[in-house]
């Protein structure tokens, strides 16, 4: 395979010359100058209701709420009140079940399912596709309450197969989208290369196309991570018992009908949002260099 693994080098840096314009020119000090301004402002627009979030958190119940006003004490007791209210050792241990099930599923589905699309030509393929784009045009709102009932006929309620199989069906119209935009480029010329080195199509894909479309892969695991760890609305409406609630049903616990608790929302939200944050920073250089590269091929 090593002949397959040079040419794959060789075009990764063909690329990027091509990306560079061939020469590595920069671009003029006041277009630089431009978009760091411009990227500074939107990261400040985000940032700022985090940080009132973050804030708001720290509040003591003897002060009003003020934003992004500074508290006058720091009470961490809120986030300890808010972990044994919304029992987030339970929500959390069931988003935990959720995800690890979802997004190696989901992900390993789309896997193969983008490369088929990408380079397989069958009777019927651009319809399938076609009917896949459909569910990321579809809101899932609509469905969930038949939804429902179809997973208690199957006996699939009161488990964490409730939450595990509509959000792996959930995300395939995405993955597939993806996976086929990631392998569409050079995928062709690899994969003639691999079969003059005698590979099959299983070794073709795993050991040939995957690597070189990893980064594409990292963001798509973030993406699902994320989407699963957040996930409101399936979890608010076919879980049903408490004991099989995720991390965001929490947050629910903090809000009444005429008076909301703005400090144990606040320091519930935070809590609920670390997990994410945490896979986020830790893959953040491989999920930025596939969403710049790996997911918008052809």
């Amino acid at each position: 395979m090593t002949q397959v693994q040079e040419r794959t080098t060789r075009g990764s840096i063909d690329r990027r010359r091509r990306s560079d314009g061939g020469g590595g020119r920069r671009a003029p000090l006041g277009a630089r100058v431009t978009s760091h301004v411009i990227l500074g402002l939107f990261s400040l627009f985000t940032l700022l209701p985090l940080l009132s979030i973050f804030l708001i958190s720290l509040y003591p119940d003897t002060q009003v709420v003020r934003g992004l006003a500074l508290p006058e004490s720091l009470d961490f007791s809120n986030y300890a009140r808010a972990w044994d209210i919304a029992n987030f050792s339970v929500l959390m241990k069931n988003s935990v079940i959720v995800a690890v099930f979802v997004v190696p599923i989901a992900a390993f589905i789309s896997i193969l399912g983008g490369y088929a699309f990408a380079t397989m030509r069958f009777r019927g393929s651009g319809v399938l596709f076609l009917l896949f784009l459909l569910g990321l045009l579809l809101p899932y709102e609509a469905p969930i309450v038949p939804l429902y009932y179809d997973l208690n006929s199957l006996g699939l309620t009161g488990s964490p197969f409730t939450l595990i199989v509509p959000e792996i069906a959930l995300f395939l119209s995405f993955g597939m989208f993806w996976m086929r935009a990631a392998f569409g480029e050079d995928s062709r010329t690899l994969i003639e290369a691999a079969r003059i080195d005698g590979a099959g199509s299983w070794t073709t894909l795993w050991r040939v196309l995957v690597p070189s479309v990893m980064p594409a892969i990292v963001t798509l695991l973030v993406l699902f991570f994320m989407w699963s760890w957040n996930e409101f609305l399936l979890a608010l409406v076919l879980a049903g018992s408490p004991d099989l609630q995720t991390a965001p049903a929490g947050i629910g616990l903090f809000l009444g009908e005429h008076v909301s608790d703005l400090r144990g929302l606040a320091a519930a939200a935070v809590i609920m949002s670390i997990p994410a944050l945490v896979v986020y920073v830790f893959l953040q250089r491989s999920f930025i260099q596939g969403v710049t590269s790996g997911g918008v091929k052809g």
